[in-house]
């Protein structure tokens, strides 16, 4: 092969690589808006940090919200990407959905809970019982539970409640006489949501006016569909001390992973009883 051949053979490879390089990136960039499309407009997956929905939905559950349950606002594109006022394709959320939706006082903040009080509803609770314009949510004791996570709720009693479309679903009440048992009574004004977790006592939520109060319909992200995954998680059991501690300990992590998933979870859908 002489030098003229070389160069036209090198020139030829060079180009492959950049084709290849090309179509790799275009690859990738197919991906990426797709992955984009599914989580703004489709499915967007969300994971439970705390229990103020127990025992609907535990720490450590994953799921994934439907973001065209109630249409689109700003809050439904990822990263800030977009601003602006009200939504499109807007549906009104039904009493008893769980849904996500953006913290009111801090809207970069996620929150999940149930909508109880939908425009206009009149909310109040009355030593731990769930009034709706007046009305008392019936409620029917289960059992008492041991908390999973129990902190100072460590036994709390377990409920059906039902709504006044006929929805039920769990509540857990450590009492009737805390803090949050008797409210005033709340007017839901138009183009808001009345919000609260299942775990009455233990739940930061519309009743708490300076943290969360009346939820926007802007706020909304989407409704709670189905779990993917869920881990009770390996604790501080694979805390280890001393001599390659943190290989150890990511070793017991992975030994420990199979047998904390909560496999009779996966693939719950998140609705009513």
């Amino acid at each position: 092969m002489n030098e003229e051949q070389a160069k036209t053979v090198n020139a030829g490879q060079n180009y492959g690589a950049v084709e290849e390089f090309m179509d790799l990136l275009k690859s990738i960039l197919i991906a990426g808006v797709a992955a984009l499309f599914i989580r703004t407009f489709l499915f967007e997956p969300f994971n439970i940090p705390s229990e103020s929905m127990y025992p609907t939905l535990l720490v450590g559950d994953y799921l994934f919200v439907e973001k065209y349950s109630y249409g689109y606002s700003q809050y439904s594109f990822p990263f800030g990407i977009v601003s602006f006022k009200g939504r499109f394709f807007e549906t009104a959320p039904a009493r008893g959905d769980v849904a996500v939706f953006r913290q009111p006082p801090h809207p970069d903040v996620d929150y999940i809970k149930r909508i109880i009080g939908l425009p206009g509803d009149k909310i109040q609770v009355k030593e731990g019982i769930l009034h709706i314009n007046g009305e008392p949510m019936p409620r029917q004791y289960v059992d008492t539970e041991v908390n999973p996570n129990p902190g100072r709720f460590a036994v709390v009693k377990k409920y059906i409640e039902t709504l006044p479309e006929g929805q039920k679903h769990f509540i857990y009440e450590f009492s009737d006489e805390e803090a949050l048992d008797d409210t005033i009574e709340y007017t839901v004004p138009e183009g808001h949501y009345f919000a609260m977790g299942d775990n009455r006592d233990n739940s930061q939520d519309s009743r708490v006016e300076e943290m969360v109060g009346f939820v926007p319909a802007e706020n909304l992200v989407g409704r709670a569909a189905f779990l993917f995954y869920s881990t009770a998680g390996a604790g501080d059991t694979c805390d280890r001390d001393g001599f390659m501690a943190g290989i150890r300990s990511i070793g017991c992590r992975i030994i420990t992973w199979p047998q904390v998933i909560r496999y009779s979870r996966i693939l719950n859908r998140v609705h009513t009883l």
